[in-house]
């Protein structure tokens, strides 16, 4: 070690690379040169950094739930300053280096461990078929008309997109305010989109389903020339100059961006700089998030479809709340490069709409690996909106049904797969910390935005409290890199487990909300499409946040009536099994055209 500390501390910037040189000087009584033939050794660098005690780590221990021995105790803090902060240079030594935003770590995750032939063979996309109804006579109609009609009316030219395009912006104008799920609205390029597609269409240029129909963007997604805030106080001015690569994609789909949608600041929950983002079925309580507007203003009808990111829970749950069809993909499936980054291997883009073949037109344009993102890999995407379901295998932990989170709404759907000759599997799953997991979450999340929690830029965000990222951020700099690999490596074990579990059904079908499979498949890559069953009541309406005496929620004397949905979880790169089943359930349900009163 000391050996290498000397080479740090005194050779040319040359031969060291690219790295910012800091003002540190080498220190004033450097290391005598060891022995010839002798190695480098540890705990033998100059002491540097503050002066700590056996009282420093017995306080320390207390974070990490660890007890040394007195002598143990004694041993480190004596050692300590010479032994290691050599592993702080990169950020406080003699030789600074700031790694750029775009440098994903050099572990990635794949979900799919090496396991061959995952998903189809090849690509296969059979859309429903059918008579296409008339375009409606009323306005509000066409702009709560699913993809699969809105594409089929604007590709036969019954309705041009520029027609399209006014409608949503009227929407926006007339009922955002009571939403606040549009960050940036972008009607002049959104118009200039459409009348281009009008033109292209009319010239026999028709790109396929997208074409001409306008959506909406979750704001964490670059888009060149016009702001991209990530909903925090810090970035609300930020315009980058290049789109990211599944805007790029619906760009070459013709599809028209309308408007950026809110989410919490920083991917968390539903707060932005710009207020709450309220649910349109129940205004009182907000959206869920982090993809709150996508959630929002797809189930208001304010776009035709939208994109959303997840984390941990991130389409998921704006999804259920806001009684809309989310589907997150696959890790690896849809590339990442120009969106946020929050969690290198968690995060995932995928679609939210009206409808679950919805989301299958969307999630066909934006699929495909991008060299941007390292973790995104080549997949194939099949699927079959007139294939029978029967004969599917669909697991179920028959525990869960009978507990919260699942209500009725659940129970129901699991019978509605028995009478569409679905057979439903009862699956166990080992009694693990799979809270645990949430470390690698907690300590991605805090080098993501190091710089920022390190020079007080979170400060400037409006939600400062204890299950805010601020603090969050700031905790996790005390997490152990000794348990960040332990859960990396039970993270593999958790992989192996669902493995083995899909290997006997096809699908899963499981409470939304359920907080263990919520945790799970964000960490092990699997898709799932969270879908509109049925309604339930609340008496109160339902927060993201850690209870505030200080700020009660809204309670109702008449309950209300909200949606409610379940989410299938799928095989890996098997979204196209994962949606045919979930659109015979849609289909048998029956509710996913209802529309929240006053919009």
């Amino acid at each position: 070690m000391s050996s290498r500390r000397r080479f740090l501390a005194q050779a040319p910037a040359g031969l060291i690379g690219a790295t910012a040189l800091a003002s540190a000087q080498t220190p004033s009584t450097p290391t005598p040169p060891a022995t010839p033939g002798a190695p480098p050794t540890f705990g033998t660098a100059p002491a540097v950094g503050p002066e700590v005690s056996t009282a420093t780590f017995a306080e320390a221990e207390k974070l990490m739930r660890l007890t040394l021995k007195d002598a143990d105790r004694a041993l480190a803090a004596a050692s300590w300053r010479s032994t290691m902060p050599g592993l702080m240079d990169r950020r406080d030594g003699p030789r600074k280096l700031t790694i750029p935003d775009s440098v994903a770590p050099a572990t990635v995750w794949n979900p799919a461990m090496g396991r061959p032939a995952l998903g189809p063979a090849r690509n296969r996309f059979v859309r429903s078929a059918g008579p296409v109804p008339p375009l409606p006579a009323k306005d509000e109609d066409i702009a709560f008309a699913p993809v699969t009609l809105l594409s089929r009316w604007v590709q036969s030219r019954a309705l041009s997109s520029v027609r399209l395009t006014r409608i949503y912006l009227d929407r926006i104008r007339r009922l955002d305010g009571q939403l606040r799920s549009v960050i940036t609205l972008t009607a002049d390029q959104a118009l200039a989109q459409a009348a281009q597609a009008d033109r292209e269409i009319a010239a026999g240029r028709y790109r396929g389903p997208l074409h001409g129909l306008p959506y909406g963007l979750k704001d964490l997604l670059d888009t060149a020339g016009v702001r991209t805030t990530y909903g925090a106080e810090p970035f609300r001015d930020r315009v980058p100059t290049k789109d990211a690569t599944v805007v790029q994609r619906l760009n070459a789909a013709g599809a028209v961006m309308l408007a950026k949608l809110s989410l919490g600041a920083l991917a968390m929950n539903d707060i932005w700089f710009g207020g709450q983002t309220m649910n349109p079925w129940l205004l009182e309580e907000g959206a869920s998030g982090s993809s709150a507007g996508p959630g929002a203003a797809t189930a208001a009808g304010l776009v035709a479809f939208s994109i959303g990111s997840e984390t941990g829970g991130s389409i998921v749950s704006p999804s259920m709340r806001c009684g809309v069809t989310g589907l997150r993909p696959t890790f690896g499936r849809v590339p990442r490069t120009g969106a946020m980054t929050l969690c290198w291997s968690l995060d995932k883009l995928g679609p939210m709409t009206r409808s679950v073949e919805d989301a299958m037109l969307v999630l066909q344009a934006i699929s495909g690996p991008d060299a941007g993102d390292m973790g995104s890999v080549p997949s194939k995407l099949a699927f079959d909106a007139r294939a029978s379901v029967k004969g599917l295998r669909v697991g179920y932990v028959p525990g869960w049904l009978d507990e919260a989170p699942a209500i009725d709404v659940d129970r129901q759907a699991l019978a509605l797969v028995k009478q569409l000759g679905m057979t439903p599997v009862p699956i166990t799953l080992p009694a693990w910390p799979y809270d645990g997991l949430n470390l690698i979450l907690f300590a991605e999340a805090a080098a993501a935005f190091e710089e920022l929690t390190l020079n007080h830029g979170v400060d400037q965000l409006s939600m400062q409290g204890p299950d805010c990222w601020p603090n969050l951020f700031r905790q996790s700099r005390f997490l152990s890199a000794v348990d960040f690999v332990q859960a990396d490596r039970l993270r593999r074990m958790v992989a192996q487990e669902m493995a083995r579990i899909m290997n006997d059904v096809d699908v899963l079908l499981v409470p939304s909300l359920r907080d263990e499979m919520l945790t799970i498949t964000n960490h092990t890559g699997h898709p799932s499409l969270t879908l509109r069953t049925g309604f339930t009541q609340v008496s109160e309406a339902r927060s993201d946040w850690a209870p505030d005496p200080a700020k009660p929620v809204p309670t109702f004397a008449t309950p209300r009536r909200v949606p409610h949905g379940v989410t299938l979880i799928g095989r890996l790169f098997e979204e196209g099994v994962l949606a045919q089943a979930g659109l015979a359930l849609e289909r048998a349900a029956g509710v996913a055209g209802e529309r929240p009163p006053g919009f």
